[in-house]
């Protein structure tokens, strides 16, 4: 076995694990999470403008609805939309308007213009797994990755000038924090993660 095929198995074998802890978890511990969540993250999005990008959890992801609606009128919730490109469009979305499931049965906005990914101030992202690094472990679609591979370049400019302006932040309980997740060369790395402990940010990887 090749280096390469034993951390492919490592990854598959993380993402297993974190899927049956995640969704074996309480309800009412879903919840109380979730309300944590949205008050460490308050603060930090009260200083942004523009769309901010969250999702429609799943299989014990955690629920953004606390989120919402605490969401600063600077900021104007938008939800993903799989592409047929491979990369995410997002589209604004309030309660009550109308949703259709992807090809995952995940809802979606039904209606309205598609936004690319760069149109976002801030994304919320959820996640399998992440280190002290800001490295992220995802559902393994890649998604993520394809749709703010821009960031990845951007974050190495803001090192030295300051130029990037999204915010990728990942959402994730305190337990899904491990102690090194190796990156390949396609995974963008978080700004921040933001967990029932509070808001965590990361520096600018090289």
């Amino acid at each position: 076995m090749t280096d390469s095929d034993a951390a492919t198995d490592a990854r598959r074998d993380l993402r297993a694990s974190m899927r049956r802890r995640r969704q074996a978890l309480a309800p009412r511990e879903r919840l109380d999470a979730a309300a944590a969540i949205a008050a460490a993250l308050r603060p930090a999005l009260e200083a942004h403008a523009g769309r901010l990008a969250g999702y429609w959890a799943v299989g014990g992801e955690l629920p953004l609805h606390a989120v919402q609606s605490s969401l600063p009128a600077t900021l104007r919730w938008c939800l993903p939309v799989l592409h047929e490109d491979g990369r995410l469009r997002f589209r604004a979305w309030c309660a009550g308007q109308p949703l259709a499931p992807n090809r995952h049965g995940i809802p979606e906005p039904a209606e309205g213009p598609l936004l690319e990914p760069d149109a976002m101030a801030v994304v919320l992202a959820p996640l399998l797994a992440f280190d002290a690094r800001g490295h992220r472990l995802g559902m393994g679609g890649g998604w993520y990755d394809r749709s703010f591979a821009f960031h990845r370049r951007d974050v190495g400019a803001a090192s030295t000038d300051g130029t990037s302006s999204l915010r990728l932040i990942g959402i994730a309980y305190d337990w899904q924090e491990v102690d090194s997740l190796d990156a390949a060369d396609w995974d963008v790395p978080l700004d921040a993660v933001a967990t029932p402990s509070g808001l965590r940010r990361f520096p600018p990887t090289p």
